[in-house]
C-alpha cells in the first residue's frame, strides 16, 4: 500500500477529511464477504496499541490476530478519532496474512459531523468494506428502538439517515451502527446482528478491545 500522509494539525485534518468524504461510497454488497475483522485502539500516555482480529463469515471461527503500535502524533479532538487511532489500526490491518472482506469498526462511519468517521476513513484508505459500530452517539437524532434483539431506529441527521440505532441483546442499550465505506445501511445492520453472539459487542469487535487493552497493558509491565 502506498504511504499515507497524517496530518499535525486541525486545519490539514479537515482538508483531508473533505477529500475523504467525497470518495465515501454507500452502496450494496457486490458479496457476502468470507472474513471479517474487528479493528480497535486502546491509548496510554503518549502511543494507541491498536489490534485488528479475523475471523470466518458467517460462522465466526476465529483465524489470526495482530497488534501494531505507534506514538500519538495528534491532539484530542471529538469528530477527529481517525488522526490518533488510524495509523496504528491500519498497521495492524496490513499485519494480518489473510485481508479481510469487511472491517467492523468501533467507531463512527459517516454518522459524523463531517460524514467521515474512523470507519470510513479507514475504508476509503484501504479500499475495503467498513461499518462503523459505536457505544454512543456522536450526532444526530433518533426514538429508542424496541427491546429485541434486531430492532433498529433510523438515526437522523439534517433529514437524511445517516445510520441505525440498533438492539443487537433484548433489553439492553443499542449501538449506534452506520456504514463507513463500500456497503449499504442494510447490509451494515445485517452484518452486525450476525457477528454478535451473546454480547452487545459483536465478537471481533469484542476480541479486539480485549487485545489491544493486553497489549497497553503487557508494555506498561514492561
Amino acid at each position: 500500500m502506498k504511504s499515507i500522509h497524517w496530518p499535525g494539525n486541525i486545519a490539514q485534518a479537515k482538508i483531508i477529511q473533505e477529500h475523504l468524504r467525497a470518495k465515501v461510497k454507500i452502496v450494496r454488497l457486490k458479496k457476502k464477504p468470507r472474513f471479517i475483522a474487528g479493528v480497535d485502539g486502546a491509548f496510554s500516555e503518549r502511543r494507541v496499541f491498536a489490534a485488528a482480529c479475523l475471523f470466518s463469515y458467517p460462522d465466526l471461527e476465529f483465524i489470526a490476530e495482530t497488534t501494531a503500535v505507534a506514538r500519538i502524533t495528534f491532539p484530542y479532538v471529538p469528530g477527529f478519532l481517525s488522526f490518533r487511532e488510524g495509523p496504528a489500526i491500519i498497521h495492524a490491518v496490513e499485519r494480518l496474512k489473510t485481508k479481510p472482506d469487511l472491517i467492523l469498526v468501533d467507531g463512527q462511519g459517516i454518522a459524523h459531523p463531517r460524514g467521515i468517521g474512523i470507519a470510513s476513513h479507514i475504508g476509503v484508505l484501504l479500499d475495503i468494506p467498513t461499518i462503523g459500530c459505536a457505544k454512543s452517539r456522536l450526532i444526530g437524532r433518533f426514538s429508542e428502538p424496541g427491546l429485541k434483539k434486531g430492532r433498529w431506529s433510523p438515526l437522523l441527521h439534517e433529514g437524511k439517515i445517516i445510520g441505525a440505532v440498533l438492539r443487537t441483546r433484548d433489553g439492553i442499550r443499542p449501538l449506534f451502527v452506520s456504514p463507513g465505506h463500500r456497503i449499504s445501511f442494510v447490509d451494515s445492520i445485517d452484518i452486525v446482528l450476525a457477528c454478535t453472539r451473546h454480547y452487545r459487542i459483536s465478537e471481533p469487535l469484542r476480541r479486539a478491545d480485549f487485545l489491544s487493552k493486553k497489549a497497553r497493558r503487557e508494555r506498561s509491565a514492561g
